[in-house]
């Protein structure tokens, strides 16, 4: 997923190519501060620049692309994992922004996709789910939406994975797949976590298949595909099905390392060329 820090230098780097045609004294105040805020978003000051972006807004709110600016101000600001009340207003105020931009702005994707991984970072899988396929209705060919919601799917799954191995003796090396109840006393944990994940599991490979549709040397993608493969493989009725779904997740671990052998290879060839 990209992190926070990036997003919001996108969402900046394609905002500075928006021209502006303001014209009065407080549309002119308003250029400036936004020009000053965008300065000091640039050095790293988010405060600074999130109360700049707010007068901009105050003198003229009809200024172009102007909440998206804040909100991204507010978005850098978020520490992904921190609970404390600052940090919560500054998610709050970043998403509240990306609303209003999304609603009244003509860029609708930035907003999206900033949305879609603010409430990633929060941990927050259904509304991140929800906001991550809303990118791809407004953008079919983006691959980053597709990864993510594999990624959600498998990091759903890992949890009660665990907690069902360790109920069962099994250590994280072990073969799988889970056991089966050895008597109809037992608990029926293998069937219970089939009936809930086998399909988030099945759909968070499909989502990674089309990532790779997109990009077929994502090797993000691949990586999760080994993943979702692997662990869905302990939901498996027979060792026969489990060793089969090894064997395939073992295939992309293979193609995550071929593919990223051959970039550095083309990398080095293009510095060399540039020397």
């Amino acid at each position: 997923m990209v992190g926070l820090s990036m997003r919001a230098a996108a969402v900046v780097g394609a905002l500075a190519a928006v021209v502006f045609s303001a014209t009065g004294c407080d549309k002119l105040k308003a250029r400036d501060n936004l020009n000053k805020g965008v300065n000091a978003f640039r050095a790293g000051q988010y405060a600074s620049a999130a109360d700049d972006f707010k007068t901009a807004i105050d003198l003229d709110p009809g200024l172009p692309e102007a909440r998206l600016y804040l909100a991204t101000a507010y978005m850098s600001q978020y520490v992904p994992g921190s609970e404390s009340a600052e940090n919560r207003r500054n998610a709050a105020a970043a998403l509240d922004e990306f609303q209003k931009a999304l609603a009244n702005g003509s860029n609708k994707l930035l907003p999206t996709q900033s949305i879609a991984s603010l409430y990633y970072n929060m941990k927050d899988f259904p509304k991140a789910q929800e906001w991550n396929k809303k990118v791809i209705e407004i953008d079919p060919q983006n691959k980053e939406a597709y990864y993510v919601l594999g990624v959600i799917a498998w990091t759903q799954f890992v949890p009660p994975d665990r907690e069902a191995r360790l109920s069962q003796s099994m250590k994280p090396e072990d073969p799988g797949p889970l056991k089966d109840p050895r008597t109809k006393k037992d608990p029926t944990i293998k069937a219970d976590l089939k009936a809930k994940y086998w399909q988030s599991l099945t759909d968070g490979i499909e989502y990674e298949k089309k990532a790779l549709a997109v990009d077929p040397d994502y090797e993000n993608a691949m990586a999760y595909m080994n993943l979702l493969i692997r662990y869905r493989a302990d939901l498996d009725d027979s060792k026969e099905q489990y060793q089969t779904d090894v064997k395939e997740a073992d295939a992309w671990v293979q193609k995550n390392l071929e593919t990223t052998k051959k970039k550095a290879a083309k990398k080095a060839a293009s510095a060399e060329q540039s020397n």
